[in-house]
């Protein structure tokens, strides 16, 4: 199944407005498409805030892209109620950049429990302790863990003026700069946001923060591929992704998708390749033997597959988890086999860095689409 934007457009060219006899496309009611593969997602302003017009809004654009395009879309349709329609579409700014941070990679998981966030933090670790400047956005605003991992769960982030702007300092440990929801929400309450609260709050750690000079900002992002995701790559120009998995079908499927994320066309961010956690697992009394606990080569045979780089495995340790529980990631422990695993994944993803700013062009930030399917750029 393959389809374009345009093709959403002229099934969307079938739907009548409320309130008026011009179509969606027409009357500039379609606000945003963004196409996930066999998934789009659709927002559209209307003037009629009942729940009924928003209601039958969004079954006759389902019908219509079932009927026009193919019946297998999986059809995601937001309807907001504006009651003065702007002519104009809805723009990001222009200069989305955080001035003095060289490299922002996204490090993401089709699926969770992967140990992205583990593998994030020990990268980091990894190229502080090369001599970089490191700074770590935790973006997995429901799952918050960078506090624990780096044992910095009872500080807050101060406050600092830059010209004239009040600024929030991030929080630093082990030469890492970071910023955290965890560090704003009490840690026994869940966090129950709509995606446009948790969109702001990202928003506010990205350019209400003295960051600093950074060689590298990481972005830990949730799970899957959502609202942060999209919010991400419409804030600042990610210049990299990296995707974490575990070996096993299920993980790697999930991966495949957070790979073709960012490779759509309309995000367009370099994935510098795919890091294989809980790869296998070697008994202390038997340092020579490999267990393939949840399969062998998963990830290096997908990322095979896609044409994407593998950056190497890490293996099954308790120390890992440990480490990481108690706030000191196990990449700290000079002259060990995991920091080694880690420092050789790192310098693999450094490698690809390296190629990616020779060959690319700097990643621009994602932007809204306007009603006849072009950026508003």
């Amino acid at each position: 199944m393959s389809f374009s934007k345009q093709d959403i457009l002229n099934a969307l060219e079938t739907v009548t407005a409320q309130g008026g006899g011009k179509s969606l496309v027409e009357s500039d009611s379609v606000k945003n498409i963004v196409i996930f593969d066999k998934e789009v997602v659709i927002d559209i302003d209307i003037s009629n805030p009942t729940l009924q017009a928003k209601k039958k809004v969004e079954v006759d654009v389902m019908k219509a892209i079932h009927d026009k395009v193919d019946q297998k879309i999986d059809v995601k349709v937001n309807v907001k109620a504006n009651p003065v329609m702007q002519p104009k579409p809805v723009s990001i700014k222009e200069d989305k950049s955080i001035p003095g941070i060289k490299n922002i990679i996204a490090i993401a998981s089709g699926k969770g429990g992967v140990g992205k966030s583990t593998v994030t933090a020990n990268i980091a670790v990894s190229l502080a302790k090369m001599g970089f400047k490191v700074g770590v956005l935790d973006a997995d605003v429901y799952g918050p863990s960078m506090p624990i991992m780096f044992d910095v769960v009872n500080e807050k982030p101060l406050a600092t003026t830059v010209d004239g702007k009040a600024k929030m300092l991030p929080v630093e440990n082990y030469g890492i700069k970071m910023l955290s929801l965890g560090f704003f929400t009490d840690p026994n309450q869940a966090v129950i946001w709509r995606g446009s609260m948790a969109t702001k709050a990202i928003n506010q750690m990205i350019f209400d923060a003295e960051w600093g000079e950074l060689d590298f900002m990481l972005i830990d992002l949730p799970p899957g591929t959502g609202d942060i995701h999209l919010t991400i790559v419409q804030s600042i120009p990610v210049t990299g992704a990296v995707i974490v998995s575990t070996p096993q079908n299920i993980a790697l499927a999930d991966a495949k998708r957070g790979v073709a994320m960012f490779k759509q066309n309309d995000i367009n961010v370099p994935v510098l390749g795919m890091i294989e956690n809980m790869s296998y697992f070697t008994p202390e009394e038997l340092p020579d033997n490999k267990y393939y606990i949840f399969g062998e080569d998963g990830a290096k045979n997908l990322a095979e597959d896609i044409k994407t780089e593998f950056l190497g495995e890490i293996p099954i340790v308790q120390s890992i988890r440990e480490a990481g529980d108690i706030g000191r990631p196990v990449a700290l422990q000079e002259g060990t086999p995991l920091e080694k695993a880690f420092k050789d994944v790192t310098k693999n993803m450094l490698t690809q860095l390296v190629k990616r700013n020779e060959a690319l062009p700097p990643t621009e930030i994602v932007r809204i689409t306007n009603m006849s399917g072009c950026s508003t750029d």
